[in-house]
């Protein structure tokens, strides 16, 4: 381990300056961002880890905590906290359709003797 007069010289930092550092409460700013932190980190969970910036900030705003979406999306990001986003099952298929059903001359049975022996015909 290096003494504290080596590291303050290769830092460039004065051993007054670093002992003055070292007795330094935190600022305001600094306490609370660590309690919108953890309020927002506990708002994620409680979502299980569903809930984006703007839900978080609706959650904090109905627990009186004032903030706004910005804030909460930056402090999402620097926690590393993204919302879990679900895709909408979306029928992709019409089996209701009154269009023609032709008969399956292939029967699935793709391997054919020679190259392009059997072709689609679209209808529409």
């Amino acid at each position: 381990m290096y003494s504290i007069g080596k590291m303050c010289s290769v830092f460039q930092v004065s051993r007054g300056g670093f002992y003055t550092w070292l007795k330094g409460k935190l600022s305001n700013r600094s306490i609370e961002n660590q309690m919108l932190e953890q309020a927002i980190l506990e708002a994620f969970q409680n979502s299980k880890s569903i809930y984006g910036s703007p839900r978080i900030t609706r959650v904090l705003n109905k627990k009186q905590i004032k903030v706004s979406r910005p804030v909460v999306a930056r402090i999402m990001k620097k926690l590393h906290l993204r919302s879990i986003v679900k895709k909408k099952f979306n029928v992709t298929t019409d089996s209701k359709h009154k269009l023609p059903v032709h008969e399956n001359k292939l029967d699935r049975d793709f391997r054919l003797g020679t190259l392009a022996a059997a072709w689609v015909k679209i209808l529409r």
